[in-house]
């Protein structure tokens, strides 16, 4: 088993936090993984994308040209990345700032309302944690509780309530998915 997911956004969306916390959880469950980040010169607001490959025996390339999952933060990234989708794939991505996704009858994809729900939670920076609730719903990659140590680890005793506020909202992601599409 080996599964590859493609984060995409913008620099400042927390697409590589969510891409270290899921490759941390995924060896957390003593699952190989890897993760290999990429981004612009102008960090916040510039592209950022990561690669996480997960799997039951070791990994030969944390290169990921045809991932199985995209979770796309914003609008460059579908129209960037989706076209490496294969039949059968799967795409989540941000519904509250995407509002054009190609039409592919060939994938699963899933509008989450990301910065609707984070702004409702009194947080419109914590949509990434949304979306990744989500994720972990829809896929199942990882078990929840695993992501809540993963978190704890890596944002450690000096952002402690960071962390807090993190996994309370990535609940919410995971409790409210699927969420209901408002036309």
């Amino acid at each position: 088993m080996i599964t590859k997911i493609l984060l995409a956004g913008s620099g400042g969306q927390g697409v590589l936090t969510v891409g270290n916390i899921l490759g941390n959880a995924a060896m957390l469950e003593n699952n190989y993984s890897t993760y290999l980040p990429a981004y612009g010169a102008a960090m916040r607001g510039g592209t950022a994308n990561c690669t996480v490959c997960i799997s039951d025996s070791e990994i030969a390339s944390p290169v990921a040209s045809s991932p199985d999952i995209l979770v796309a933060f914003n609008q460059p990234s579908v129209l960037k990345f989706i076209n490496r989708l294969e039949p059968g794939d799967q795409m989540i991505y941000n519904s509250s700032i995407i509002d054009t996704v190609p039409i592919r009858g060939d994938l699963e994809i899933f509008p989450v309302p990301g910065n609707e729900v984070a702004i409702e939670l009194g947080n419109e920076r914590s949509a990434n944690m949304v979306i990744f609730g989500a994720f972990i719903k829809l896929t199942n990659t990882v078990k929840l509780e695993t992501v809540f140590e993963s978190i704890d680890i890596l944002m450690g005793a000096k952002k402690k309530k960071l962390a807090t506020e993190s996994k309370k909202i990535l609940q919410e992601g995971y409790d409210r998915f699927p969420f209901e599409i408002k036309e």
